[in-house]
C-alpha cells in the first residue's frame, strides 16, 4: 500500500505539473475516478486504462451526452496515441480540455470532433451526418433529409468564407470568433454548462 501511494502521489504530481486547467487536488480526483472507471470496466486494458465503453458510459453519465457518432469522435480525440484505450494522462487532459479549455481549444476541438474522416474540413456530406444525429425534425410537411440540407447550405453560405464548399479550420475559427453559438453548429460535443 506504501508504494501504490508513492506512485500515486509521483502520478499526481506529474500530471498537475502537464496540467493546464487543474490543481493538484483536482487531479488527484480525477485520478481516483479514472483507477474506478477502470475497475468497473475490467477489460484487457485493466492495467493501462479504460475502453471505448466504459469511455462513453461516463460520458453519457456525467455529462448528458447521447450522439454515439459525437462520442466516438471524442473518444478518438482523448486517444491521443490511437491505441483503443484511454489513460490516466488522456483522461485528464482530455478532461481539461473539455471542461475548462480556452476558446481556441473547444475551436480545434469541435472542428476535430465535426472531421468525421480527418481530412482537415468539415465537408457536406460530414454536416449533414452530425445534424441528422443531432436534431429532431417534427415537421410533416417537410422531409427531414430535405430540411437538414438546408440547413447545411444555410452553414455553408454563413461559414464558408473561402467559399470552397467545405469549411477549412480556418473558416471554422473565424466564423466561431465572429458568433461563438456556432462552436457547436453541428451537434452538441461539448458537457452544457451545468
Amino acid at each position: 500500500a506504501a508504494m501504490s501511494r508513492k506512485r500515486m502521489k509521483l502520478l499526481v504530481d506529474s500530471l498537475t505539473r502537464s496540467s493546464k486547467h487543474f490543481n493538484k487536488s483536482e487531479v488527484e480526483c480525477l485520478v481516483n475516478l479514472f483507477d474506478t472507471l477502470v475497475a468497473k470496466g475490467s477489460s484487457d486494458f485493466a492495467g493501462v486504462g479504460f475502453t471505448r465503453l466504459v469511455f462513453r458510459d461516463t460520458l453519457h453519465n456525467a455529462f448528458g451526452m447521447t450522439d454515439d457518432v459525437v462520442l466516438d469522435r471524442v473518444f478518438t480525440i482523448f486517444d491521443r496515441d490511437n491505441n483503443g484505450h484511454i489513460t490516466v494522462a488522456d483522461w485528464v487532459e482530455g478532461l481539461g480540455l473539455l471542461l475548462r479549455g480556452t476558446l481556441d481549444e473547444k475551436i480545434k476541438f469541435c472542428f476535430q470532433v465535426y472531421d468525421l474522416n480527418s481530412d482537415g474540413y468539415i465537408s457536406k456530406e460530414e454536416m449533414f451526418q452530425m445534424l441528422k444525429n443531432s436534431l429532431l425534425i417534427q415537421s410533416a410537411d417537410e422531409e427531414p433529409e430535405e430540411a437538414i440540407k438546408d440547413l447545411v447550405e444555410i452553414a455553408l453560405k454563413k461559414m464558408d468564407h473561402d467559399h470552397d464548399g467545405k469549411l477549412s479550420f480556418t473558416d471554422f475559427e473565424q466564423a466561431v470568433r465572429d458568433e461563438n453559438l456556432l462552436l457547436e453548429a453541428f451537434g452538441p460535443c461539448l458537457p452544457d454548462i451545468k
